[in-house]
């Protein structure tokens, strides 16, 4: 009997294992890399019975990524809605299903959100490198080959485990997608803060941001009204998720789970892990707003997340 798998007979633009992430080896130029939408990641587990870190499917846009099914298998859909279908009927995002042996699963084009996830009975199976599964396309390590690349024509997926007790997300669980007017996004203030004139500091929380079209996993940029700094350049340092670099133009990159390990630009703050999941679901032309937040309060907002998953 052959091994249960998934093949992927059509590959999408960028479907791509994710777990947790890499984390421990920043000093040498290695990046976090991990699910962009940590959030909706650790719901696709959840409701398996999966450890939360587990590697899974991260699908970007759809694309049409086709997958069949050589046996039975309960998986499980979160996050954006890719008009997903099996066997041409709608599948509903936020839930666990049966794939029988012989169905297609197709992921199509966003309907809300940007990035779906898909988890399969205890995770999939890919080398490790440097202690983590994570594809990572700029640095080439991670996924089915270890080479960082998005799944092609022909992959196999497997996984490690068997089908589980399948759960349903808690009532009222919201995951984080963006609204549909304006999607705000917490951020804790940096001490280069202080940098920037008065005006872009006003700037900064009282204008409406756009989600630019030059967006990936390394860094999405924001377009509106110019902020300065006084700063200048800066000798690089440390590059935290989240954070809110100013470029020359005056123009927001927020850096993402790609993003280089140190860099030079002044640094207004950085958003909070819930908001960079929020904004890793938002499509090029959607509306933010940043609001700054504590750190006592991003923390507290943070753990109150964790606790949802004991």
């Amino acid at each position: 009997m052959s091994h249960p798998m998934l093949t992927v007979k059509q590959a999408g633009p960028l479907a791509m294992i994710q777990d947790a992430g890499r984390f421990g080896v920043g000093h040498l130029g290695v990046t976090q890399g991990g699910a962009a939408d940590w959030i909706a990641f650790r719901w696709a587990n959840w409701l398996l019975g999966n450890p939360l870190e587990s590697a899974a499917l991260e699908i970007v846009m759809g694309g049409n990524l086709t997958l069949v099914a050589n046996s039975d298998v309960r998986l499980a859909l979160t996050g954006a809605d890719l008009a997903a279908t099996l066997d041409g009927q709608p599948l509903t995002p936020n839930d666990s299903f049966m794939m029988q042996a012989g169905q297609t699963l197709v992921f199509r084009q966003p309907k809300k959100g940007l990035r779906a996830y898909l988890a399969f009975p205890g995770g999939l199976d890919a080398p490790e490198v440097l202690g983590s599964q994570a594809c990572t396309a700029r640095e080439h390590i991670g996924g089915l080959h270890e080479d960082g690349k998005p799944l092609k024509t022909g992959d196999q997926l497997t996984w490690k485990g068997s089908s589980a007790t399948p759960r349903q997300l808690p009532q009222g669980t919201q995951l984080p997608l963006p609204d549909s007017e304006e999607t705000v996004l917490d951020m804790v203030l940096g001490s280069q803060a202080a940098h920037f004139a008065g005006r872009s500091l006003f700037d900064a929380f009282n204008q409406p941001w756009t989600v630019d079209q030059r967006a990936d996993r390394m860094g999405i940029r924001l377009t509106g009204k110019a902020l300065n700094s006084r700063l200048g350049g800066i000798v690089s340092e440390g590059i935290p998720l989240g954070a809110v670099q100013i470029p020359p133009d005056g123009q927001p990159i927020i850096l993402m789970n790609d993003r280089q390990t140190i860099g030079g630009y002044p640094r207004l703050g950085a958003l909070t892990p819930m908001a960079c999941a929020r904004l890793a679901q938002c499509l090029p032309g959607t509306k933010v707003r940043l609001q700054p937040i504590s750190a006592t309060q991003a923390q507290a907002a943070y753990r109150a997340q964790l606790l949802k998953w004991q």
